[in-house]
């Protein structure tokens, strides 16, 4: 399996904006990327950040991994020590994982994280999950070998909801990838009966090049997230960068916002719903 960089580890260079990296380049961020999603356990992933100067490649990552943090989730009840693990189909491969408490909806859990003399704090709920009525592989051409997924589900007109589409390739993507676009507030929609189209999203430090479509061959995972205010922000933040600057490594005027007491990136809860779609066989 191909290996691939994950998403917050970029947020190495993204605690300020340009302007700001002269002022702060010699103050090292904590860097958090940890969610908890309903019916899963908690998983983080922590580093430290990498002055901007710096050459932003897998060797130099590695360097800024933190591997000996003592983190501690809880949900006011039960608290669990999360473990570290090698994944060998990541860049960089360690993960803190749980095995204990497993994400409820509606449930609020907090991330206590302490390295050396520092300690980061964070709290985020699981909201309610809303079903993923349908997901489906759809060419222009019955020739075509490309295409794009098509997803319908219906919007709950009684509570407030954010939402992300994420996709994930067998075998070619360890990680699920949010939609490009698939960041979505409800005040936005017109009818409680969503259906659109899924562009595959961004997987920086990819092997592959990039496209914003699926091929035949593929078996796609298709979830339906629901999320809260603070990780929305986040995500559309980091999409805009992509979109505005094509590089969220250098951000164009401001931080990705963050939930993370006393380090930068997001802690967040996660409703789910997924199917798997099966495309055509290859020809």
């Amino acid at each position: 399996m191909k290996k691939y960089i994950l998403f917050l580890f970029v947020l190495i260079a993204v605690s300020c904006s340009k302007d700001d990296f002269s002022e702060q380049s010699n103050e090292s961020k904590i860097v958090v990327e940890g969610w908890i999603e309903e019916g899963d356990y908690a998983h983080v992933l922590l580093s430290s950040s990498i002055p901007v100067a710096d050459a932003i490649d897998s060797t130099n990552v590695l360097n800024h991994v933190i591997r000996s943090a003592k983190i501690t989730i809880s949900d006011g009840q039960t608290s669990e020590v999360l473990r570290v693990t090698n994944d060998k189909n990541r860049i960089p491969p360690f993960v803190y994982f749980g095995s204990t408490l497993k994400g409820e909806t509606g449930k609020q859990y907090s991330l206590k994280i302490e390295y050396l003399d520092r300690v980061i704090e964070a709290v985020t709920s699981i909201p309610p999950s809303v079903e993923l009525k349908s997901a489906e592989y759809i060419k222009k051409a019955a020739t075509d070998t490309i295409g794009y997924i098509f997803v319908k589900f219906d919007d709950p007109v009684n509570q407030k909801n954010y939402y992300q589409i994420a996709t994930k390739i067998d075998k070619e993507e360890p990680i699920f990838t949010p939609a490009f676009y698939g960041n979505l507030d409800d005040t936005n929609f017109a009818t409680p009966s969503i259906s659109m189209q899924i562009n595959r999203g961004l997987l920086l430090f990819s092997k592959t090049k990039f496209t914003p479509y699926f091929t035949d061959g593929n078996l796609i995972h298709v979830k339906l997230r629901t999320q809260n205010k603070d990780a929305l922000d986040f995500w559309n933040g980091w999409q805009n960068e992509i979109v505005n600057n094509k590089n969220p490594i250098y951000p164009s005027n401001t931080s990705l916002k963050s939930n993370i007491k006393g380090g930068i990136g997001i802690w967040a809860g996660y409703g789910q719903s997924t199917i798997i779609v099966r495309t055509p066989p290859k020809k």
